[in-house]
């Protein structure tokens, strides 16, 4: 699929670069027309990139299920950071599609991922739960939605219920 968007994105920019080669426009609209595919450029950049299995840092879901996790603790010349690979939990919907995010690191977060990679290692399912944290102050979350930070809770995932006949 990724290759798809790629030369579709590549057969795009041609075509605008025939129109503005050899049509008869007026300059301005030309400049107009290159300006806009260049802006495209950049909003597509970001599109692909984020489909090439590169973590994302949007933020987690509300509810999900913890498949895999790696902590890259802080140096003093790095951050560090938290990779998780995770599955959302939706109401009624199968959604099977594992997704990697990266988190900041921190202490908590951390020691509530290691605990419940020991649990998953035992056999005992995971389940996590993500809420924003309320009154960060930055108000910007339809700007950078990744950007808010997030309280996570990991707990064993609760055990199915059969339907009664």
């Amino acid at each position: 699929m990724t290759l798809t968007l790629i030369i579709s994105f590549a057969l795009f920019v041609f075509l605008f670069a025939l129109a503005i080669v050899f049509s008869r426009w007026p300059a301005w609209l030309k400049a107009i027309l290159t300006a806009g595919v260049c802006a495209f450029y950049f909003f597509g950049y970001h599109s692909i990139y984020s489909l090439l299995g590169i973590p994302s840092s949007d933020a987690l879901p509300e509810r999900f299920l913890l498949i895999a996790a790696v902590v890259d603790e802080p140096t003093p010349k790095h951050a560090g950071a938290v990779y998780m690979w995770v599955t959302p939990i939706g109401e009624g919907k199968d959604q099977l599609e594992p997704r990697a995010y990266k988190l900041p690191y921190s202490r908590p977060v951390h020691e509530k991922i290691i605990d419940g990679l020991k649990k998953g290692k035992q056999g005992v399912s995971q389940m996590g739960t993500a809420e924003v944290k309320s009154g960060n102050g930055t108000g910007s979350s339809w700007i950078n939605p990744g950007n808010d930070e997030q309280e996570i809770k990991i707990q064993d995932l609760p055990a199915p219920q059969a339907p009664e006949k």
